[in-house]
């Protein structure tokens, strides 16, 4: 498959120059560090995904930090205002289709690290239509959370296995 959008759109890169792949099976995780902060990261995750589901960008951003470093294993490094260029675009592109992700049962680790916030792992499920038809992948992504001033905000973001 043919990537049609430039590379330096790191998420749209995880979407659309993607090969269809099964999903995988659920994954089985070990016990939280701390139930309590997977359950606050997981809270996180859910909501910062649901913004990007239903495409609002005003919403997706306040996750992210300023200083946001995200590093993709096909399209590269970015920093915040590529990676929020990228996906306004991606949601552009797909004002019609069935752009979403999903995050595989089972696969969300959070860790918490010391006198700054987490780290949670994970795989999910990216799915677009691509030529009429669907286009869907999992990808295994990586990001990092400061806690400042009572706000969880993402500032490192490593996304890879595409």
């Amino acid at each position: 498959m043919r990537c049609p959008l430039p590379a330096i759109l790191l998420l749209t890169a995880t979407l659309a120059c993607s090969t269809t792949r099964p999903a995988a099976g659920p994954a089985v995780s070990a016990a939280p560090v701390s139930p309590e902060l997977y359950a606050t990261i997981a809270r996180q995750d859910s909501a910062m995904f649901a913004a990007f589901n239903h495409h609002d960008l005003s919403q997706l951003q306040t996750f992210f930090a300023e200083d946001l470093e995200f590093y993709h294993d096909k399209g590269g490094l970015a920093n915040y205002a590529q990676t929020m260029e990228g996906f306004r675009r991606l949601f552009e592109q797909n004002k019609t289709t069935g752009l979403n992700r999903q995050l595989v049962a089972g696969t969300l680790e959070v860790y918490p690290i010391k006198d700054y916030g987490a780290v949670e792992t994970y795989q999910h499920r990216f799915c677009h239509q691509e030529n009429g038809h669907d286009d869907c992948g999992t990808f295994k992504n990586m990001m990092v959370w400061r806690l400042r001033d009572g706000q969880w905000k993402v500032t490192r973001v490593v996304s890879y296995g595409h």
